[in-house]
């Protein structure tokens, strides 16, 4: 008898050993659907994430691209009418502006052909915004200028 006693208790923990198995066999089941649901969750919501922040980042560049031309423009307007100090600040803030983004390298708004052909702009920026400084009408025709400038650089190295 004492064998048997002994067989009982092995088969007993033989059936505890089943009984964990499957439940552990259970529970990598329930995990592995559960993470295959979540996958199939999150992998579309990261796609689409990725298409709006991309989308995000070209409405940025060409925001920032307006926003430098609009500033010229407003140099350009304020002189025609006469207001120097106003265009010498928004041609300066142009000026500030433009170059703290072509310093920015290949990380700026501008590709290779735009930022080559905006470095020239500067040659003349000390004489407009000097001329602005001193209310000389002349400034008038250096904004003109300049403007027709950026948007040539703008649109043609874009093409």
């Amino acid at each position: 008898m004492s064998s048997t006693n002994e067989e009982e208790p092995t088969v007993s923990s033989g059936n505890s050993s089943i009984w964990q198995n499957n439940r552990v066999r259970r529970l990598i089941l329930y995990a592995a659907v559960l993470l295959v649901v979540f996958l199939a969750g999150l992998v579309p919501m990261w796609l689409k994430s990725r298409t709006c922040a991309s989308e995000r980042d070209a409405a940025q560049g060409s925001l920032k691209i307006s926003n430098l031309q609009n500033s010229l423009a407003n140099a350009t307007i304020d002189a025609r009418r006469a207001e120097y100090e106003p265009a010498r600040q928004a041609a300066s803030d142009f000026f500030t502006n433009l170059g703290s983004e072509l310093a920015r390298g290949r990380d700026s708004v501008f590709n290779e052909g735009q930022r080559n052909a905006l470095r020239s702009m500067f040659d003349t920026r000390d004489d407009t915004i000097t001329l602005l400084a001193r209310s000389d009408p002349a400034a008038l025709d250096r904004l003109v200028d300049l403007y027709t400038r950026y948007r040539q650089a703008i649109t043609t190295a874009n093409r």
